[in-house]
């Protein structure tokens, strides 16, 4: 988290989920909107990387109680129509970039705080990530 403390600032961190507690993040994180919340990232990986074809992905939980997945695939090439980005990142990158934007756009589309805290959560995430500088350009 990007709060000072006695220590100083702390950086937000990830953690795979494990196999077996995969059945359960979605719902603790999302409650009844898991469904659409996951639907949109997909949607939005599809839309942004047009050479993505699916495949499985990874759950991370982030120490602020944020929430990301990324696909497992080499880099992609996004596009974004709506303000002239193109570049490649990597996987998670990418996958940062997918649910930033879904739930940038659920949070309109739903009246539950839920979805909007955890954009946030996430974006404090994205702003000390190794390809902040790509995720920023691509979700501004």
């Amino acid at each position: 988290m990007n709060t000072a403390t006695d220590s100083g600032p702390r950086t937000v961190t990830s953690q795979m989920v494990s196999a077996d507690a995969r059945l359960n993040t979605l719902p603790q994180h999302f409650g009844k909107h898991l469904i659409k919340v996951e639907d949109a990232i997909y949607g939005w990986m599809r839309e942004l990387a047009t050479e993505y074809r699916g495949g499985f992905w990874h759950f991370y939980e982030l120490s602020n109680g944020g929430f990301y997945m990324a696909p497992e695939v080499e880099p992609l090439i996004l596009h974004v129509d709506g303000n002239g980005y193109e570049g490649q990142m990597s996987a998670d990158a990418a996958g940062i970039t997918a649910c930033l934007f879904a739930l940038s756009h659920l949070s309109f589309q739903i009246a539950d705080e839920v979805i909007g805290r955890h954009y946030h959560l996430l974006y404090e995430f994205a702003v000390d990530h190794a390809e902040a500088r790509e995720i920023l350009q691509a979700i501004d």
